[in-house]
Parts: C-alpha cells; sequence; structure tokens
C-alpha cells in the first residue's frame, strides 16, 4: 500500500469558483483622498399623469480632516448613483479651512437662509459639541474640540450651507494683519 505524503509535499486544494485556486484580490489598495459622509437622504416624488414617479436626493459632505470640506447634493432613482452625483458636486466645492490646535480660530455665525450656525472656539479635550449634519461637517474638516449652535432653519441642507459659510469667513491673525497692514503683535496688542 502506498504512503501518504505530508500536508507540505501535497499539491494545494483547488477549491475556488474556478478549479484553480480561490480568486486572488490583486488589485493595489489604493487609499482613498477623502473620507465621505452621507448626511441625509430624502425620497422624493413626483405626481405625474400615470401615478407617482420616486426619485432620491443625498446630501453628502467630504473632508481629509486636514482643513478641507466640501458638500455636494445629488439626485437619481437608485440610492447609490444619488450618492455618487453628490460626491461628484462635493469635490467641485471643497475649501479650505484654518485649524488651530483643533479648534476655530474665534466665533463666527454662518448664515444660509433661514438657518444660522454660531460656531465657537474650545479649549482642548473639549470634544465636538454639534448636532448630526454641523458635526458631519466639522468632523471631516479636521477639528477635535469645537461648541456649536443651530438658530433657526434644521434642515440639514441649511444646516451644512450655514457651516460651509461660517467656516470660508473664518481668518487667521496672520491673514488680518496682512489685511490692516499691522504685525501679527500689534493685532494683539
Amino acid at each position: 500500500m502506498e504512503e501518504r505524503k505530508p500536508m507540505e509535499d501535497r499539491k494545494p486544494r483547488r477549491n475556488g469558483p474556478r478549479k484553480n485556486g480561490p480568486r486572488k484580490n490583486n488589485r493595489p489598495k489604493v487609499e482613498k483622498e477623502f473620507e465621505t459622509r452621507v448626511v441625509s437622504i430624502n425620497r422624493i416624488t413626483k405626481v405625474v399623469k400615470g401615478g407617482r414617479r420616486m426619485r432620491f436626493a443625498a446630501l453628502v459632505v467630504l473632508g481629509d480632516k486636514k482643513g478641507r470640506v466640501g458638500f455636494g447634493t445629488g439626485k437619481a432613482n437608485e440610492v447609490p448613483d444619488a450618492i455618487r452625483k453628490a460626491e461628484e458636486a462635493a469635490k467641485r466645492n471643497i475649501i479650505t479651512v484654518p485649524n488651530i490646535h483643533g479648534t476655530v480660530p474665534h466665533d463666527v455665525n454662518g448664515v444660509y437662509g433661514a438657518g444660522h450656525v454660531y460656531i465657537k472656539p474650545a479649549s482642548a479635550g473639549t470634544g465636538i459639541i454639534a448636532g448630526g449634519p454641523v458635526r458631519a461637517v466639522v468632523e471631516l474638516a479636521g477639528y477635535t474640540d469645537i461648541i456649536s449652535k443651530c438658530i433657526g432653519s434644521r434642515n440639514p441642507i441649511n444646516m451644512v450651507t450655514a457651516t460651509m459659510e461660517g467656516l470660508k469667513s473664518l481668518k487667521t491673525v496672520e491673514q488680518v494683519a496682512e489685511l490692516r497692514d499691522k504685525k501679527v503683535e500689534e493685532i494683539y496688542g
């Protein structure tokens, strides 16, 4: 009788989808430049002659947590397509924001329509105190300590846009000094 070969000498089992072993994912892993967060998905109904036509609208915020953040909206017949369109719109709408020790340089009030978002700097260790849509924007912008309050409209699109308007208007001490043709020490007084 024939002796059995030890395991290491045997041929590997062929147990994949085809008889040549399991599938191998040979594609190199690509690190994504931006992190994406879906803030809201709405189902939109349009009433037409034959009945109701359903579509989906997505609001997406994307950022690299290093000071670049953007948002976009997309509409499509299917949710994944709406999210993809929103991501593409967000990539075209990216802004750079100043970050000083994980917080904003000064208080700011972002306004869009009836939505007001008040953003205030916080000391280290406070964390992010913000509601859903505002939290998504400030986290992806790379802030770690911030206090915010939403006043007026609670609509996610208005809140995200108001937050972005507020972050756009932030200025560092260096930028203010340059605008006033003064030195940084003079600004601090």
